[in-house]
């Protein structure tokens, strides 16, 4: 991953971090499915991800391949802690800020997209949010421990309309006019 993927990565971190501050069920698990949607999302509006991250199909949903050794640097240069505590009585590990983050790469409309994510999960908890990720085709699609494409937000499962079985004959006729 380029340099400055790696930094939009590590600020994008510490600002999912800083906005869920208040919510009792952020933790690792969570902040990764706020990346991932946001990412993922990102690219189907723009054609282009937020941070360019991997992400790998995991029995939890999809983790971003860099994101340990992004945690790691920060807790390293002091940038965010990661607290150990129980939640429900289970072990939660939840990262904190330490500092704001810095959104000087990122624009309005893309740090929006990614508080509009955090608003849409506050309320669910880690398996609740890993539920959802595997409803997400590209998810289900992949192998264990295999990248999910991006192109994989434009392909879906629900049954086609007759406009659009209209339009593939429109189109298999003008590609292929002697069938």
């Amino acid at each position: 991953m380029a340099a400055q993927d790696t930094a939009r990565l590590r600020e994008l971190i510490l600002y999912v971090a800083e906005q869920s501050e208040c919510d009792p069920r952020f933790g690792k698990p969570k902040l990764f499915k706020i990346l991932f949607y946001a990412d993922f999302l990102c690219y189907r509006k723009t054609g282009r991800p937020l941070t360019g991250e991997q992400y790998l199909k995991e029995p939890l949903g999809p983790v971003p391949a860099g994101a340990d050794s992004a945690l790691q640097a920060l807790v390293k240069e002091g940038s965010l802690a990661l607290s150990r505590r129980e939640y429900h009585g289970r072990p939660q590990q939840r990262p904190l800020a330490l500092r704001d983050p810095d959104l000087s790469a990122f624009t309005g409309p893309e740090i929006a997209l990614v508080s509009d994510v955090i608003r849409e999960l506050w309320d669910q908890n880690a398996s609740e949010v890993s539920r959802i990720s595997h409803d997400f085709i590209g998810w289900q699609a992949a192998s264990m421990g295999e990248a999910i494409p991006y192109e994989t937000m434009f392909v879906s499962d629900r049954p086609l309309t007759g406009a659009e079985y209209q339009r593939g004959a429109e189109l298999e006729a003008a590609c292929h006019p002697m069938k």
